[in-house]
């Protein structure tokens, strides 16, 4: 404890097996395994100067955790500075990390979120309606984002939320219209090779999984879905792709390849059937690198965004093209 309101310490090595919400109790002589996960979830408890919101996670040993009872309720931490790419009086741009829902399943949904962190960065940093600085806590209609896209929870990169109605249905009519670019990097196994991907996606293709409608005429619940795909490196046993959509369907990037027999590297669902040599990955390996539309504000602005590789992919990427130079000298990198 370093005062009345503060208490702190180093998670030592007999508690590095226990959860958050023991250490807080730990730390807080008495105290409920309620109180200390509410504690948690209303963002009052930090793991080495960072928030965290889940009373499960198991810290470790030597991280300092600091439990301030009476600081500010968050539901969720600001997205950090660095991470909002563009923000204007009509949408915001912004680079999702792995591991993160875009947007909440349901309206009950208090899980952290992507829109959640926006909102409150887009606030904590005072950017006002017009994209202007206006103090921190000044109320607006930054707190308004409407949703025109998603990314899987552990997909990277781009995505836009909107800050007006008219912004939204500008947006929305161009995603409707296929206008919108959109360019992605995916690190794929075996040797993939440039192809359009084109089917109609099913919520079931027989096999109790999202994918291509293989029959005849496809029912009328069936989503057309293309998918562009260009070889960007040759690397060992793996394929550095990028991908442009056409359309926009929920996991269409990673229905297409494994259906290709060419599954993201990491892919969790749609690759069990891949019987080539695997490539482990913490994650599918998937980054939506490249965003482009017409400002929806109005006028004849085309805007384009780049987002830098994370930082698993390129150590992903390097690795293999170690491999491939060394492995596969005949097969050189594109």
């Amino acid at each position: 404890m370093v005062s009345a309101d503060i208490y702190q310490g180093v998670v030592d090595e007999e508690e590095q097996d226990a959860t958050l919400a023991a250490v807080v109790r730990g730390l807080m002589d008495g105290l409920s395994w309620n109180k200390s996960r509410a504690l948690i979830r209303s963002g009052r408890v930090k793991v080495d100067g960072e928030l965290r919101f889940e009373p499960a996670e198991r810290p470790g040993a030597g991280v300092l955790v600091e439990v301030n009872p009476t600081g500010r309720r968050r539901t969720a931490p600001p997205l950090p500075r660095e991470r909002i790419v563009h923000v204007d009086r009509d949408f915001v741009v912004v680079r999702k990390p792995a591991g993160l829902l875009s947007v909440p399943w349901s309206d009950d949904d208090q899980r952290d979120t992507l829109i959640e962190r926006t909102r409150l960065a887009l606030r904590e940093y005072g950017f006002g309606p017009a994209g202007k600085g206006r103090g921190k806590g000044s109320g607006s209609r930054s707190d308004r984002l409407g949703v025109v896209q998603r990314l899987d929870k552990d997909t990277t990169g781009l995505l836009v939320f909107t800050r007006t109605r008219r912004a939204r249905k500008a947006l929305e009519s161009q995603f409707r219209a296929h206008t919108v670019h959109r360019r992605y990097l995916a690190l794929v196994h075996g040797r993939a090779e440039a192809e359009i991907y084109e089917s109609h996606l099913v919520a079931d293709r027989g096999d109790g999984l999202r994918g291509s409608w293989r029959g005849g005429s496809p029912p009328k619940a069936a989503r057309h879905a293309i998918t562009k795909v260009r070889v960007e490196a040759r690397l060992a046993g793996a394929t550095l792709i990028s991908c442009q959509l056409e359309t926009g369907r929920q996991h269409q990037i990673r229905i297409h390849l494994a259906e290709a027999g060419h599954p993201l590297i990491g892919e969790p669902v749609y690759g069990r059937g891949y019987q080539g040599p695997r490539i482990d990955a913490p994650r599918p390996m998937l980054h939506a690198a490249s965003l482009g539309f017409h400002h929806p504000g109005g006028g004849d602005r085309t805007l384009r965004f780049e987002a830098p590789v994370p930082d698993d992919l390129s150590e992903a990427i390097a690795g293999l093209r170690i491999q491939a130079t060394s492995d596969d000298p005949q097969d050189p990198l594109v």
